[in-house]
């Protein structure tokens, strides 16, 4: 049972129970502390909800559709939808954070964009905005990720945006966040930093849990107007930092009739040493700014994740998700590289739809939940697959 008693949004100090706060420098406390004491002021502007509605309407594509897989649905003898945040312009989930967060960088006067991206989804999503909006716009990308993702990067350079490998480390989205952090404390006065998911120091997860909470306000509404009740069984959602759980989540986290079911990314396996399964794996520690579980040694270095989908693999979680785990509210389960890659190939010829790697981890627990015929499953289809195409190429040529 969920304690009625609990608050699963952000306390007025920037903690989700144990897990937030903002761990940083003291050469970023004024970049922070401006943004902690002016973002939910400037989000409540009449003219910022405006632009950020209109633009989300208009530019995004939103509402995205809740379409009812019926094939899938039949498969399990059940009722699962799927919230189609792959047809958001850009491909993903992401825009609809930075769409919003260039909105407050405007207004607090920046005029230089720095963003960290692990898939590419986030830069894309960036880079996108920043020429919208006449911005300069810089991405931080892990070595490996700009070559497993090339499609992306090319997207991004394309939209003007200067990409630049990180080259330390494990060369992937841990390291790219720190060189992006690093970026931000050389040139604060005019830079933003657009974090792309639920992570870092507050006000981050919160901001960025706003502005994708968008996903889980339409499904509601979606759901009433197609079944006449607008609480599902089931919320489904793949988490790395977790921005498309959180925003799939958030209109449902005080609702204790709907499971939230996060689905991590196990690797070759949990304890297979190459795996990014962080509540399994993890313990309480700081990870770019906030209080959270991080995978680490004993004396606090962290380990390296592994994912064949390169939006999952970070060493922690954000710290809702943290508080949704450790608290029970939220149902934490993981999917191995070889389970998301059937269930990426399953999905697009059952439903003809090819979806992320990401999203297919998030499929792949669907056989695990013991699911009835008076159920209703949504999957928030985080992101479209055409990135991963090069991985998906290479699977169905090594079966030839």
């Amino acid at each position: 049972m969920i304690d009625a008693g609990i608050s699963f949004h952000v306390s007025e100090k920037g903690y989700y129970g144990d897990f937030g706060g903002a761990f940083i420098p003291e050469m970023l406390y004024p970049n922070v502390e401006e943004l902690r004491s002016r973002y939910l002021d400037i989000i409540a502007e009449p003219a910022f909800q405006k632009e950020y509605d209109a633009l989300l309407r208009d530019f995004v594509g939103r509402p995205t559709p809740l379409f009812k897989a019926e094939r899938l649905s039949a498969k399990y003898n059940t009722n699962i939808y799927f919230k189609r945040e792959d047809l958001c312009h850009t491909g993903a989930h992401k825009v609809n954070n930075t769409v919003g967060q260039i909105l407050v960088a405007k207004r607090l006067g920046k005029n230089k964009i720095v963003a960290e991206t692990g898939a590419g989804q986030h830069g894309v999503a960036t880079a996108t905005v920043c020429a919208l909006m006449g911005m300069e716009c810089i991405v931080y990308m892990g070595a490996i990720d700009i070559e497993r993702q090339a499609p992306n990067v090319a997207r991004m350079r394309m939209l003007g945006a200067q990409v630049v490998a990180a080259q330390s480390g494990s060369k992937t989205l841990k390291d790219a966040t720190n060189e992006a952090i690093r970026a931000w404390i050389n040139e604060p006065n005019e830079t933003h930093y657009i974090i792309g998911s639920v992570v870092g120091p507050h006000p981050y997860p919160d901001m960025v849990a706003r502005f994708q909470s968008v996903i889980s306000k339409e499904m509601r509404s979606q759901l009433k107007e197609k079944l006449g009740n607008e609480l599902p069984t089931h919320v489904v959602a793949c988490v790395g930092g977790g921005s498309n759980a959180a925003g799939a989540f958030y209109h449902f986290l005080n609702e204790p009739s709907v499971a939230l079911v996060a689905v991590e990314a196990a690797g070759h396996g949990v304890y297979s040493g190459l795996s990014a399964a962080t509540t399994q794996l993890g313990t309480h520690g700081i990870l770019h700014g906030s209080k959270s579980i991080v995978m680490q040694t004993s004396d606090g270095q962290v380990v390296e994740p592994h994912s064949i989908s390169a939006g999952l693999d970070y060493p922690g979680i954000g710290p809702l998700h943290a508080f949704l785990y450790e608290s029970k509210r939220g149902t934490f389960l993981s999917a191995t590289d070889e389970e998301a890659l059937a269930s990426a190939f399953h999905i697009s010829q059952i439903e003809g739809i090819i979806p992320a790697l990401e999203t297919a981890h998030a499929f792949s627990v669907l056989p695990k939940l013991g699911l009835k015929p008076t159920d209703v499953v949504v999957v928030c289809l985080s992101g479209r697959g055409d990135k991963d195409l090069a991985t998906y190429m290479q699977v169905m040529d090594s079966k030839k």
